[in-house]
């Protein structure tokens, strides 16, 4: 039988032992009284085979010398590691593999006699271009960077597959030219350079069988089982699967990591409020171990002492490995019984817990006893924070999506005001009760004092323009190409035509992007150039390469909308970063005086606030409660400012913000819309403020065409002395704590339609000071340190 050959592809293959042989020369006249011999003797059973230097042809060649070949590798496989190392003789990127490891031959003989032992993702196309860049980089000098992870999925024989990460050596391999072989000028490579996707032209240059492949390669792999594992659990939480489909991915998932072909896997959810599990916490009866029949239960009735204690109260794994051992010591335990009754032996229970906060319990079962056990519960350290992140964002989907039914049937109130809203349901309630009519009135808070703030997304509409035009200079790039081929095999007598107007695309690109650039070019691209692709589909020559190219065009996965969805992303992440600080901060200080809360997002995230006696008329309101939101407005800001300075390196655009706070001393009403179910200004007065609000973050510095806003920097407008000097202080203490810089700049606003008069503080954040936001900077810190100055000023 003859030795494979690669696939059409710049190399013929010898393999050869040729540089192992040449070392055992040097080695058997070196002297050496240890390898001198050794060397010499080898060397006189090669003489005998000299295909072992020359190249061996034939697989039965290897077969027969198989013993020879072990003893001259011997070196690099040693005896003592063949049980540990995955090592074989290769010929590169090919399935065939001889002198393996005791390992090696054990993890094939798992895999079963059908196993198609091929490389991941690796077709011919990447297989002819890797082989041309190893050619171009040994012989021209380039530095073509094609080296990315190569895997094999082998199963086991249970059914388990795993995943292992090839690594190639070679050392012994070297490349020679053929008659065949072209030179190659800098264009020919500037121009391969540019058209990766381009094979036919790659075969011309570097035409098949051009060059020698001479020598061998040795193959090590390495498992990476519970990398991949984590790796496409990451994958899965990128994409929008509903959650069921998740946690079926996710049960693939940690079959590979424990080796268990047949677990199974359920989520129980848990409810904080009522203290009761649940299995329908995304609005679908999910799979759950703990509930296989009721909706909901108690957490005490259903779980055991100890398992309560390490869930509920140290939110650590409980684990059963025998489950029949442990129903004889817990009689009558409920949580026992369910398991039991679902044919299972042993498990794992993992409490999901969020800013400690228990979500619900992971649950991992199997037939058999003794498979899941305390030891490798701790496998699930890996992927747990994955899985938490991932059922905590369900969680809030399904919060939001609740929300949203709220909204649109009733209204959505904050809870610092829904005490006046139920006293009026109180009063129609019993008015009607009673037979009487009654009109339900609209709900206002006179006299509050309004507070906005905004941490706005600096250049946003510029970065969209530019991912849309990075993504469609993408599909242009790779569709004109394809145009050309169709032109040169005459394929359609149109495609000139349309190749001109292609490129004048990409020329108009390069100059800028419209507001509409976007939809004419799609609307082109849907209406002259996909049926004219569509037409030719079935070309044998090209159908690859178009079906490709449409594969592409998903707006969901394909590459031509990747910059797009990069920028949504980063988008709602900076969104979701700084709208989770500011909610989670504002629980805080609700605790100190009651206040009315409003945020929008939008390219970032703007917030109202309202404070006064009329919203908590129980408490008593003082200056002091305005002056400590205003400055926990300040302190907050700068804290989302440090927040997304950290998070911006690890987003796919580096998003920067311009953050503002608008002071208005003048107490307001505001009155509850009950066309809008929203609370807006009231009084014509107080619409100045609504104007202002409305129209400032885009306001310059009077008498130049500088924004008012600027990144890294907050701006403070205000229209009072007395407002200046207030917040003089606040900056001064938080430049104290080491929050914002010593510069303050002060400036007016220009006029705006209707407004006139304002001023503006624009001082700068000291970015590296974020180590110390959680000991000395604490807010309640602040507020003493506050009062401490004002009573100094007093």
């Amino acid at each position: 039988m003859k030795l494979p050959q690669f696939p059409v592809n710049p190399f013929r293959l010898q393999l050869s032992f040729h540089k192992v042989i040449e070392r055992m020369e040097q080695m058997a006249t070196s002297g050496n009284q240890f390898e001198s011999p050794r060397a010499q003797s080898l060397l006189q059973r090669v003489a005998a085979q000299p295909e072992l230097k020359d190249g061996i042809t034939e697989i039965e060649q290897i077969e027969k010398n198989a013993s020879l070949i072990a003893d001259l590798l011997s070196d690099l496989f040693p005896a003592g590691l063949t049980t540990n190392e995955i090592k074989a003789v290769s010929i590169p990127f090919q399935g065939y593999l001889f002198n393996m490891t005791d390992r090696f031959k054990n993890i094939l003989n798992g895999a079963g006699p059908s196993f198609d032992f091929t490389i991941r993702d690796f077709d011919d196309h990447k297989f002819y271009i890797y082989s041309c860049c190893l050619i171009l980089n040994s012989f021209y000098g380039t530095r073509f960077d094609f080296a990315k992870p190569l895997f094999y999925d082998i199963p086991t024989a249970t059914g388990v597959i795993r995943h292992y990460r090839i690594l190639y050596n070679a050392d012994f391999l070297e490349i020679m030219r053929t008659e065949k072989s072209i030179d190659l000028t800098p264009d020919d490579i500037a121009l391969l350079m540019d058209n990766y996707n381009d094979l036919a032209l790659w075969k011309a240059k570097l035409p098949p069988e051009s060059y020698v492949l001479k020598g061998f390669a040795l193959i090590t792999l390495v498992d990476v089982t519970v990398e991949n594992a984590v790796s496409d659990l990451k994958t899965n939480l990128l994409g929008n699967s509903a959650i069921p489909d998740f946690l079926q991915k996710f049960e693939v998932i940690l079959r590979s990591i424990f080796s268990i072909p047949d677990i199974r896997m359920g989520f129980t959810s848990f409810d904080k409020e009522t203290g009761q599990f649940n299995n329908h916490p995304f609005g679908k009866k999910l799979p759950s171990f703990l509930l296989p029949v009721k909706l909901e239960e108690e957490c005490r009735k259903l779980l055991c002492n100890g398992s309560y204690h390490n869930i509920m109260e140290k939110h650590s794994y409980f684990s059963v490995s025998n489950l029949p051992e442990y129903i004889r010591a817990n009689p009558g335990n409920e949580m026992g019984m369910h398991f039991s009754e679902q044919n299972v032996q042993s498990f794992i229970l993992a409490p999901v817990v969020k800013d400690d906060v228990l979500l619900g319990i992971l649950e991992l079962v199997s037939p058999r006893k003794k498979e899941f056990n305390s030891v490798n519960a701790n496998k699930l350290e890996v992927v747990m924070p994955l899985l938490i992140d991932s059922i905590e964002r369900k969680i809030r989907e399904m919060q939001n999506q609740i929300q949203a039914v709220i909204q649109n049937n009733y209204t959505t109130l904050h809870p610092s005001v829904d005490w006046k809203f139920k006293l009026e349901a109180q009063k129609y309630i019993q008015h009607i009760n009673m037979g009487l009519l009654y009109t339900l009135k609209e709900i206002s808070f006179k006299d509050v004092y309004p507070l906005y703030g905004q941490v706005d997304i600096k250049d946003s509409s510029i970065t969209r323009n530019l991912s849309v035009k990075t993504d469609l200079e993408n599909q242009l790039r790779q569709l004109i190409p394809l145009f050309e081929q169709l032109h040169q095999y005459q394929y359609i007598v149109t495609a000139e035509k349309n190749l001109l107007k292609l490129k004048s695309f990409v020329n108009d690109l390069s100059i800028g992007i419209n507001a509409d650039t976007e939809q004419q070019i799609q609307h082109y691209l849907e209406t002259r150039i996909y049926p004219l692709l569509k037409a030719n589909a079935s070309n044998g020559v090209l159908s690859d390469k178009i079906e490709y190219y449409f594969k592409q065009t998903d707006a969901a996965k394909g590459e031509f909308y990747s910059s797009r969805r990069n920028y949504e992303r980063t988008l709602s992440l900076v969104n979701e970063k700084l709208a989770s600080i500011l909610d989670s901060r504002q629980l805080e200080i609700q605790s100190c005086f009651p206040h009315y809360y409003e945020r929008f997002k939008t390219d970032g995230v703007e917030h109202n606030l309202y404070i006064g006696a009329s919203i908590a008329p129980k408490q008593n309101f003082t200056d002091a409660d305005l002056s400590r939101l205003r400055l926990w407005q300040l302190r907050v800001i700068i804290e989302m400012e440090m927040e997304l300075h950290i998070l911006r390196d690890t987003l796919p655009y580096n998003l920067g913000v311009a953050s503002l706070i608008l002071v208005f001393s003048n107490p307001i009403d505001i009155r509850f819309r009950m066309d809008e179910k929203h609370f807006d200004i009231d009084g014509a007065y107080n619409i100045r403020y609504e104007v202002i609000k409305k129209r400032i973050d885009k306001a310059h510095i009077k008498g130049t065409t500088e924004r008012i806003t600027q990144q890294g920097k907050i701006t403070i407008i205000y229209s009072q002395k007395e407002d200046e000097q207030q917040y003089r202080q606040y900056i001064y203490l938080l430049q104290k704590n080491g929050l914002l810089t010593d510069d303050i700049e002060q400036f007016d606003v220009e006029d705006l339609q209707g407004v006139s008069g304002l001023k503006a503080l624009r001082i700068g954040i000291l970015y590296e000071s974020y180590a110390s936001i959680n000991s000395h900077n604490m807010y309640s810190d602040l507020y003493v340190q506050i009062q401490e100055e004002n009573i100094v000023n007093s």
